[in-house]
């Protein structure tokens, strides 16, 4: 892989390919902010609220365009912007500095970053797990990160961090998702962490932590993530369809039944039962 000024050529060979190719992509268009038409509300939210932005979409779709103009609307605010790149192939302005991984590693260029304290690095783009922890750190010690990660939708964004960072933390980590389809914005979400009884469910003994992944512009709730037994679940909050509760005598004689059959607590004896009912 040969990075030549903005042109990326790729050389495969035998055994690795079947035969000798050669690829060699640059970029053909460069564009600022203004292009994509952003409404004041997320304007106002990218400006002084959002910290935590993952700029997701399908390869060829726009994303290192968008996040290398996110790049010179931040540095054209005066503020501190570097770039974290492999390979280094942004088209962004002389004031912002491109780095690459350090030693094949981004965690050491992380280590670089917090003794620098930029305002803003742009991460392109998030593929390991290393890359996701280097992520993590960099923005729980209070830097504004802007990442760049291969998804076909915005919520599929977010589940690449599940199993790789604490569910607990993905909420301090990321608060804006910016999913591009050719070329333009084609959904904005905003995430938040609350406790309460995931949608579906109507019993309050299953009230537990839960991240709501809203959209943006209309505030409506589209997913819960919750951990549920020992897995993690990603539910859909438009295709849930509240259930009525049990009638009190047969969900007593069905904890009689459970308790006796397995002999188990009473905690998990209603959890078995929020199951049956969700699924039956």
């Amino acid at each position: 892989v040969i990075q030549l000024e903005s042109m990326r050529i790729v050389i495969a060979q035998p055994p690795f390919s079947d035969a000798l190719e050669i690829t060699a992509v640059k970029p053909i268009t460069k564009l600022d902010l203004n292009y994509y038409k952003l409404n004041e509300s997320l304007l106002y939210r990218l400006q002084e609220r959002a910290e935590g932005v993952l700029v997701a979409g399908s390869p060829g779709a726009g994303k290192s365009t968008f996040a290398q103009a996110l790049a010179d609307f931040y540095a054209g605010q005066n503020k501190t912007v570097k770039t974290v790149e492999k390979p280094r192939d942004l088209q962004v302005g002389p004031e912002v500095s491109q780095y690459t991984s350090l030693d094949g590693d981004f965690r050491k260029t992380a280590d670089i970053m917090l003794l620098i304290r930029p305002d803003f690095v742009i991460f392109d783009e998030l593929r390991k797990t290393d890359d996701f922890s280097a992520f993590a750190d960099m923005r729980l010690a209070g830097i504004g990160l802007v990442g760049v990660i291969h998804s076909t939708t915005g919520i599929e964004a977010i589940q690449r961090f599940i199993g790789r960072i604490d569910l607990g933390m993905i909420p301090s980590i990321l608060d804006t998702v910016i999913f591009i389809k050719d070329g333009q914005i084609n959904e904005v979400l905003e995430l938040r962490m609350t406790v309460k009884v995931p949608s579906g469910m109507e019993e309050r003994d299953l009230a537990r932590p839960v991240i709501e992944v809203s959209d943006f512009e209309t505030h409506e709730l589209k997913y819960d993530i919750f951990v549920f037994g020992e897995q993690v679940s990603v539910i859909p909050v438009g295709e849930t369809k509240p259930i009525e509760p049990l009638p009190q005598g047969e969900r007593k004689r069905l904890e009689r039944m459970i308790r006796k059959a397995a002999g188990i607590n009473k905690m998990r004896i209603r959890n078995i039962i929020a199951t049956y009912r969700r699924h039956f």
